[in-house]
């Protein structure tokens, strides 16, 4: 536990010098956002404050997991776990409960802020535009569900602490088509989260450690 904690303090507070040199072929992105990610009938998102675009909609909470792979420098590709529960009140005052899952493909691809002649202007980070599609289910209990297709794009910006960790915000457009009670459901969503960004004999040095 002790290790954990230790190479957990180094990866976010033990780097002074900011460099994008981990924005490289080859390495891998880890990290998740807070929030399922996914649109259901009572909308979702801890922190996600996900607009519902739905009648009668709501909140949840949730994460979701996400893991990637540099293909070239600025192009990643991966997967992305979507998993959330929500708890609201029901027209009789009763409790209804709603639980989101998904698996999905993940693509990503970088701008640095010179690319579109923003200079120095805005804090040390990139731009990326992210989309990911795959299978989901939003299951309401006793209630309306639907699961099949979801799909999500949306711009975002990775504002770098160190070499290793960028926390991030991005705006999403999700859907959800499939069968069950619902047939289409649809949200914009605003996502926080964080990635961290390693080469494969720094992963590899990272799992040995555990």
């Amino acid at each position: 536990m002790k290790k954990i904690l230790l190479l957990s303090t180094l990866m976010i507070f033990g780097f002074t010098h900011i460099s994008h040199g981990q924005l490289q072929e080859g390495n891998f992105m880890l990290g998740a956002d807070i929030g399922s990610g996914l649109s259901t009938t009572s909308t979702n998102g801890l922190f996600g404050i996900n607009i519902g675009l739905n009648e009668d909609s709501g909140y949840n909470i949730g994460i979701s997991p996400k893991a990637g792979y540099f293909f070239t420098d600025t192009f990643v590709a991966g997967a992305i776990v979507n998993l959330g529960y929500n708890n609201s009140e029901g027209p009789d005052d009763e409790s209804v409960n709603t639980f989101v899952y998904g698996v999905q493909a993940l693509a990503r691809f970088y701008v640095a802020p010179s690319d579109i002649n923003l200079g120095n202007k805005i804090p040390t980070g990139y731009f990326f535009l992210e989309t990911h599609a795959g299978i989901a289910g939003v299951n309401v209990e006793d209630g309306p569900s639907t699961n099949g297709f979801a799909f999500g794009f949306g711009p975002g910006y990775s504002l770098f602490l160190n070499q290793y960790v960028a926390l991030e915000a991005s705006v999403k457009y999700n859907g959800l088509v499939g069968g069950g009670n619902t047939d289409f459901q649809h949200s914009l969503g605003i996502n926080l989260g964080i990635q961290i960004f390693l080469s494969r004999a720094e992963a590899e040095n990272t799992a040995e450690k555990f």
